[in-house]
């Protein structure tokens, strides 16, 4: 059995290293494909003609059916829109509310590890430490509790359905988009509590590992180590690079697994993407965190925080979500 303190910050874990932020000068940056502005559009069918003057005034019966028309039409677009679990009261739209009351220690037995990494024990070896069952229930060590109250992004940034997260970001970069946004980075005990909850758990949906609920465990690709991947946007730009994002990219689209989803509705805090964390009190340039763990084959759950990598450092799985203030309510 292995006992895991969360007080402590895991220092090391089997994510590929990420790259201080490197420009090429000499890459020809091509442009991204786009939709075509000219395409054409489809010919409008008879009922999308242009009314004949007769028809201009409407009559006693259109007037009257127009108001349930309109009825009928708003909530068609309710039904339409989709349902997330979770409250949003204070929040943005695209944000819900995390509200309770958050152990900020607390202690969590491993009683079944992954084969491999019981191979692994007394071998000079990077296998990341995967528990597949801990014990129940997690144990708060702290004297008390402290009531939290905030908004965290639903998805991972940038939180279109369909879209997948924005990786090869720096911490220094996702802060500036969050901001840029009118919110701020998730400090490290927001993303814990949205993560586990109050009843401390080590994975958004319980006590035993399960791949199929979030997309964690996927085989790890060896990244080309000859070459420096620039940040997103001009890796989208230069063909080589999406070339190798793409071999190693195993991202899901924002929105697509609706299985992997916290007690606060929040989703993807395990796997799909690391995400980036504000270490309050530490100084540049060690204000970084990553959370959550990524696609591979590594811890992938919410207490573990890396704090190794740099603010300018970023990697093919390392993105972000933002936080902000929840309004009084």
């Amino acid at each position: 059995m292995t006992r895991s303190s969360s007080t402590d910050r895991c220092e090391r874990s089997l994510s590929p290293a990420r790259v201080r932020t490197a420009h090429f000068a000499a890459l020809a940056l091509l442009a991204l494909a786009g939709c075509d502005s000219s395409s054409a559009a489809l010919p409008p069918s008879a009922a999308e003609a242009p009314a004949s003057s007769a028809s201009a005034e409407p009559s006693a019966v259109d007037a009257a059916q127009a108001p349930l028309a309109s009825a009928s039409a708003a909530a068609a677009a309710a039904a339409a829109a989709p349902s997330y679990p979770g409250r949003s009261d204070g929040c943005p739209a695209d944000m819900v509310r995390v509200e309770g009351d958050y152990c900020p220690a607390l202690m969590q037995d491993c009683i079944e590890h992954h084969q491999e990494y019981d191979h692994a024990k007394g071998k000079r070896t990077t296998v990341s430490e995967r528990c597949l069952r801990y014990a129940e229930p997690s144990r708060c060590v702290s004297k008390e509790r402290r009531r939290m109250s905030y908004c965290m992004d639903r998805f991972e940034y940038p939180g279109t359905l369909g879209e997948k997260p924005r990786v090869l970001t720096s911490w220094r970069s996702a802060k500036k988009l969050c901001e840029e946004r009118g919110k701020r980075l998730c400090t490290e005990d927001e993303f814990n509590f949205a993560c586990e909850g109050p009843e401390m758990l080590p994975y958004v949906y319980g006590f035993v590992r399960d791949k199929s609920v979030c997309n964690i465990d996927k085989p790890y690709i060896y990244p080309d180590h000859s070459r420096v991947l620039p940040e997103y946007d001009e890796c989208l730009k230069d063909e080589s690079c999406k070339k190798e994002l793409e071999r190693l990219d195993q991202r899901e689209p924002i929105g697509q697994r609706t299985s992997c989803v916290s007690w606060a509705g929040v989703f993807d805090l395990n796997g799909n993407a690391n995400e980036w964390v504000d270490l309050p009190g530490e100084k540049a340039p060690n204000r970084s965190g990553l959370k959550g763990g990524w696609w591979g084959p590594i811890r992938a759950r919410c207490r573990p925080t890396v704090t190794f990598h740099k603010e300018a450092d970023y990697g093919y799985e390392a993105g972000f979500r933002c936080c902000g203030d929840a309004k009084p309510g």
